[in-house]
């Protein structure tokens, strides 16, 4: 039988590396379960965790992950019913596995309204994109994974009586109020009466933000690893 084009050209490369998909997951969480410490996580956390380490590459940021104490099973809950899923920003958005959902994730940053609204009030557009959260809030489970403005804005609104999400996912990354907005949502999630799953410091970001929530999705359809 001839050889297609993609075979001469795996045959003619000077490259050795893993083609095939499923053994590249396979093996890298076969990898990341070797190097992470998993063992005070129950076995939807350690998917959760997992897919943090995947996404950043490195096996002790597990040391920063904190679960509110029924977390992955409000998040599970409400994925399973179709609940809204928020987003701060568009890469959080598309990073979400849509063959796992049944309805576009939200993201109101580019809305005709929010430029607007954020110059009015001098504030962030992704502060302003939350006054469009409002109708979508309840029951929903919320992806930051880019703006500390946008989480601290967020709590603001439940404290001030908001409709409560399901779930906050919360991870921006950067340097100027993200390990504060994050440690803010960690510190106040109790009081506020909101579950929460969050990654303490800078670090963080789209990929591991809508990777925790593919994470769930996983778990939702029995895809362990």
């Amino acid at each position: 039988m001839p050889q297609t084009s993609d075979q001469k050209l795996a045959a003619s490369s000077p490259f050795q590396y893993e083609h095939n998909p499923q053994t590249i997951e396979a093996d890298s969480f076969r990898q990341i379960r070797a190097l992470t410490s998993l063992e005070e996580f129950n076995q939807d956390q350690q998917q959760v965790v997992m897919r943090i380490v995947h996404s950043l590459g490195l096996p002790d940021v597990a040391e920063q992950v904190r679960f509110s104490a029924n977390a992955t099973q409000a998040g599970r809950q409400a994925l399973s019913n179709n609940g809204h899923i928020l987003c701060d920003v568009e890469m959080v958005k598309q990073g979400v596995t849509k063959r796992m959902i049944h309805q576009e994730p939200l993201c109101f940053l580019n809305h005709s309204k929010t430029a607007e609204l954020a110059k009015q009030k001098s504030e962030t557009r992704s502060m302003a994109a939350l006054s469009l959260w409002q109708d979508h809030l309840a029951g929903s489970v919320v992806l930051i994974g880019n703006a500390p403005t946008a989480l601290f804005r967020l709590l603001e609104m439940i404290a001030q009586g908001a409709p409560k999400p399901a779930l906050i996912i919360g991870m921006p990354v950067g340097f100027v109020g993200a390990a504060e907005s994050k440690d803010a949502l960690w510190q106040a999630h109790q009081a506020l009466g909101v579950e929460c799953i969050t990654l303490l410091g800078r670090m963080g970001g789209s990929a591991v933000t809508s990777a925790s929530c593919n994470a769930l999705l996983r778990c939702n359809l029995g895809e362990y690893y």
